[in-house]
């Protein structure tokens, strides 16, 4: 069975954007997230991408063809393990077109390395937007919306989780950032900044069944304040109506209870004969009101403390 996590990557992968910013933002992202340069012949550069994702091989696969004359192949390894993943690896071969391609992405400035500083290709919310969505393609994981919330990017590269992290506080998320086996992570744990999110790479379906599964968490704790004030309540009635058969068993063991008044007398016997029900009940079998009911139940437990 797929992971929640699989399962909003797979949704994400899907969509395609008119603005060519946007694809160049998400791709940039994606291979600062699982590619790695490599160094053909004459100079020329290539790129290999790996992810255990096949939906997310198959979006870089189609961005890539936004770039030109760029040769691709795809491999995919096997795993050997039970629960283990296939890898998916596209490559990308050293050709001139990809020297082009690195510095189309930011990943190639003036002919060196750019380590994590793409500004330049995040000047507007919908290039950041896709960027952020490039990132959690490459290296995003999310807690199923039943469990608790938490959310992050991972990333082997400080610049870059950095970056990351820059950006989304300057974004206004509620974000953290720490290190983990010599990797660093980028982490959100806010359930309403972790549905915002989703929301701002158009995770669609992901949002709804956060919102759906935060409405039943919502009514479940709500249930459960009830249940607790039901149970509250009803054990203060059994320890009222436990105080209050002690006191008519003090006063019938004193011989008092034949020296009562009538009305004290009825009250005593209907306690006697309903010894679980509550004020409220027991004053409705005595066509009382539950103040009177209440007043009497004061004073025999007055007349049952002068017999002690």
């Amino acid at each position: 069975m797929a992971s929640f996590a699989s399962e909003v990557k797979n949704e994400l992968a899907r969509l395609m954007y008119e603005e060519s910013c946007d694809r160049t933002a998400e791709l940039a992202a994606l291979l600062r997230m699982g590619g790695t340069v490599t160094f053909g012949l004459n100079k020329n550069l290539g790129l290999n991408f790996t992810t255990e994702n096949a939906a997310v091989a198959r979006k870089v696969l189609t961005l890539l063809k936004d770039f030109g004359d760029i040769r691709t192949e795809i491999m995919v390894s096997r795993a050997k393990r039970l629960r283990k993943h296939n890898s998916y690896m596209v490559r990308v071969v050293p050709a001139k077109s990809v020297n082009k391609l690195l510095s189309d992405l930011g990943i190639i400035q003036d002919g060196s390395l750019n380590v994590g500083k793409d500004m330049a290709i995040l000047k507007k919310n919908c290039c950041k937007a896709a960027y952020l969505r490039g990132a959690f393609l490459g290296g995003g994981s999310v807690n199923r919306p039943e469990a608790s919330y938490h959310l992050e990017l991972f990333t082997g590269s400080y610049s870059f989780a950095e970056l990351l992290y820059d950006l989304l506080r300057h974004m206004d998320f509620p974000v953290g950032l720490t290190d983990r086996k010599e990797n660093y992570v980028i982490y959100i744990k806010e359930g309403e900044a972790v549905v915002d999110f989703l929301a701002m790479i158009e995770a669609e379906s992901a949002v709804e069944r956060f919102e759906v599964a935060r409405n039943l968490k919502e009514v479940r704790s709500q249930v459960n304040r009830l249940v607790n004030c039901e149970t509250a309540n009803l054990q203060k009635t059994v320890d009222a109506a436990g105080r209050q058969l002690a006191a008519i068993r003090k006063l019938k063991d004193s011989g008092r209870l034949e020296t009562l008044s009538e009305t004290l007398k009825e009250t005593c016997e209907a306690r006697i004969a309903n010894p679980d029900f509550s004020l409220t009940e027991l004053a409705e079998v005595l066509c009382v009101s539950k103040s009177g009911l209440n007043h009497r139940f004061r004073k025999l437990s007055r007349l049952a403390a002068i017999d002690e």
